[in-house]
């Protein structure tokens, strides 16, 4: 067996309490085969020895089961075993995964007031809710928004090692510029000081376990998606747009950047997709309303009407995913109670969970784990 297939074998392999392997985890550092020898170095930094021990455990029993090996040597890096790379070893540097989180989502758009940290937000409070582990990461350094949508603007702990540790807000683990700068403090940054910033939200925060990290894009294809490409190994990309041209066009280049970088664009989300107007006719009275233009309009015996506006248009969201090939993850309408819940610093799907824009967002987050998990 040559080393290539010893990484095939240790592919097998799921981190425990997970459906990912060790390999796509990034926890194998090296493989080293050499006649009827072969070494095994895994880089596992979670503080939990019984999971440490199970996947060496795990390697060790695939590695046996082969009867190819005399001599089998499994160790972790941290304990100060790992060989010296050779050139020949050393390879092109890829985007790595994060070790503990399965799923890493971007939320993304072409351009900015599209919604899209409202949507973002909304999809990790209704992924917690179903009893799903989240992270939810505000990454729009220029202007972050999640301090304001969340309700809460608390400075992170720092530990002894100047590691991050992210603060807990309805049961998710969050982590914002906003937390660091003061939500009010500009941010007068050229692209290398964004990088950085931008990786020391991943190298230096203390995610932990988790099912899924929901990242929350600046707008655009600037200098945090460069970076994000280049370090971070991604599941899936959301793309949130309002039904308009001007918007559909951005989009466009953000999905076609995603799919350069090989990264899935796992749907696409409308936002303010036309606006629903309720009220009451005094009277009590059945009657109709003719509104030209406007359709489905409904009243009831008791006089409450209810209609709904195309603002921006309507269908851009549903044409644009046929486009790019990937589903309509759900049309999202224009709501006072969207507005209020952002206002008063709680999401909708906590402070309206049976309104019916709560239904859709909980519908788009059923939708990217059925995406991600099928």
């Amino acid at each position: 067996m040559n080393k290539q297939d010893v990484l095939d074998l240790l592919k097998k392999i799921n981190y425990p309490g997970f459906s990912r392997d060790i390999v796509s985890f990034g926890m194998v550092e090296n493989i080293t085969v050499d006649g009827n020898s072969v070494s095994v170095v895994l880089k596992i930094t979670t503080d939990k020895d019984d999971k440490k021990q199970a996947v060496l455990e795990a390697v060790n029993n695939v590695l046996q089961s082969t009867n190819t090996f005399e001599q089998i040597d499994v160790t972790l890096s941290e304990q100060g075993h790992t060989p010296p790379p050779t050139q020949q070893q050393q390879a092109p540097a890829e985007p790595s995964p994060l070790e503990g989180i399965e799923h890493i989502v971007a939320v993304a758009s072409g351009k900015g007031g599209v919604g899209k940290s409202t949507v973002a937000a909304n999809i990790a409070v209704a992924l917690t809710q179903q009893g799903h582990k989240v992270g939810l990461l505000d990454l729009d350094i220029y202007g972050p928004s999640l301090p304001i949508i969340l309700g809460f603007n608390e400075n992170p702990e720092l530990t002894q090692d100047k590691k991050l540790v992210p603060l807990n807000r309805y049961g998710m683990k969050v982590m914002s510029f906003g937390f660091i700068s003061g939500n009010d403090t500009p941010a007068i940054w050229r692209g290398p000081m964004i990088s950085r910033m931008t990786e020391q939200f991943f190298q230096d925060v203390i995610w932990g376990e988790l099912d899924y990290l929901i990242l929350d894009l600046p707008p655009g294809t600037g200098d945090v998606q460069l970076t994000l490409s280049q370090k971070l190994r991604m599941s899936g990309a959301v793309i949130v747009t309002t039904p308009q041209d001007i918007a559909l066009s951005d989009v466009r280049k953000g999905a076609d950047m995603f799919r350069k970088v090989q990264t899935p664009v796992l749907g696409v989300i409308e936002n303010m997709s036309g606006l629903i107007i309720e009220g009451q006719l005094s009277g009590g009275k059945d009657v109709k309303i003719d509104i030209s233009g406007i359709e489905n309009v409904t009243v009831d015996k008791d006089g409450h009407f209810k209609f709904q506006v195309d603002v921006f248009k309507k269908g851009g969201g549903a044409t644009e995913s046929e486009r790019l090939g990937v589903p309509l993850l759900g049309e999202i309408p224009i709501d006072k109670e969207i507005m209020d819940s952002t206002d008063n610093g709680k999401p909708l799907v906590l402070s309206h969970p049976d309104s019916p824009v709560s239904h859709v967002y909980v519908k788009i987050a059923d939708r990217i784990h059925t995406a991600l998990n099928s």
